[in-house]
């Protein structure tokens, strides 16, 4: 249910969905989803992290549950699951807290169905309501996935399940999970799926490589950053609301300081909405930055302890970058005193795969702009 500005203390919501409301612009990109989903086109949305892939999904999700009210829309993030069972538990219990959100009663019906699930009943601590997580045998895996398809079959219902992170699918040991995958999606006409992720490279190999079982099976989305102009205007008005106001300019210097990411602009807007009335200085935005970046400290020391002396100082110096278009040039190597390329490339493979990392086009850069800023007092 949508909540209204005056039970939303602070608009510019940075982590979930709230509502359209709250959420900025990505009119034509929602339509397009929409219109792929309802038209019995499976999409792959891919773009960075961070940018706002969850957030226009679960906008879609918005609409579509607007318009149909009996569909099903099921979203999870398989980015911490480490094999076929973690998935197939993982979409399991999403299909159980839908029902339970539904119709308590109807989690008997449910479970009746899949003989072999035991569930878990717990409260959420956050809002009181019910929830309800499966546990699955793993000997009972395929079976269970072949039952979960078959239970969204003859629901008769359309159904709407966004995989987020699902590159992460290829790091599985299980051997030929997106063969059976593409086996069960192919034979569900009122099943249809968003197939997100962040990783361009192992996307593209799933879904683009004529050898994957699911070459040529989907329809393509990208996102790119917020329109600025578009982005202020949706800004402004929340500040307005309060009496208050937000300067243009210096909007686009946050903007252009965070290149236009929607989850760091968003954080910024947070905290400056919170203790400002008129944003009219850039000094207002430094003493938020530094705000933010002292309350991550803690987590960022946590994070370069898990990090091997090649890797923190490879991290480094791209952080005092900003940009490195050849972290393998002698330039680069010598300016930093960097070990040997080959370590170099080792430790980049780490950073890239943790997400620390990020290689655009133009070249690597450090993703989160908080932590950059944070490794260069280092």
């Amino acid at each position: 249910m949508a909540k209204n500005l005056q039970n939303l203390r602070n608009p510019f919501v940075y982590q979930g969905y709230v509502s359209p409301t709250y959420f900025c612009d990505r009119t034509d990109e929602t339509e397009e989803l929409i219109a792929n989903l309802q038209n019995g086109r499976n999409t792959v949305l891919i773009s960075p992290r961070r940018i706002g892939k969850t957030g226009l999904i679960k906008n879609a999700f918005y609409r579509i549950l607007e318009q149909e009210k009996d569909a099903k829309c099921l979203y999870i993030d398989i980015f911490a699951t480490k094999n076929q069972h973690d998935f197939v538990q993982l979409l399991g219990t999403a299909i159980a807290q839908d029902v339970l959100s539904r119709e308590r009663r109807a989690i008997k019906r449910l479970l009746e169905f899949f003989g072999s699930w035991r569930p878990v009943f717990s409260t959420d601590p956050m809002t009181g309501q019910p929830t309800v997580s499966v546990s699955i045998q793993p000997t009972m895996t395929e079976v269970t996935l072949k039952t979960v398809f078959d239970y969204l079959k003859q629901s008769k219902r359309e159904v709407y399940i966004a995989i987020d992170e699902f590159q992460q699918i290829t790091n599985y040991p299980d051997s030929g999970v997106e063969a059976l995958l593409r086996s069960y999606v192919q034979f569900a006409p009122n099943v249809h799926f968003v197939f997100s992720g962040s990783k361009r490279h192992l996307m593209s190999q799933i879904f683009y490589s004529p050898e994957r079982p699911f070459y040529q099976s989907t329809v393509t989305m990208g996102l790119d950053p917020l329109h600025e102009e578009i982005y202020y205007d949706f800004a402004r008005r929340f500040f307005e609301d309060k009496k208050g106001s937000l300067s243009q300019d210096v909007f686009h210097d946050i903007y252009q300081r965070f290149e236009g990411v929607t989850r760091n602009i968003q954080l910024m807007l947070n905290r400056l909405y919170e203790t400002e009335r008129h944003v009219t200085k850039t000094e207002q935005v430094d003493e938020a930055i530094r705000h933010i970046v002292n309350r991550n400290s803690m987590q960022y020391e946590e994070l370069i302890g898990f990090l091997t002396d090649n890797q923190l100082a490879v991290v480094k110096a791209i952080a005092k970058e900003g940009l490195v278009a050849s972290p393998q040039g002698t330039d680069f190597i010598k300016q930093y005193d960097l070990p040997s390329t080959s370590s170099i490339k080792t430790a980049l493979d780490v950073l890239t795969d943790k997400d620390i990392v990020y290689r655009t086009p133009a070249g690597y850069i450090i993703y989160d702009h908080f932590f950059a800023l944070w490794l260069k007092r280092l």
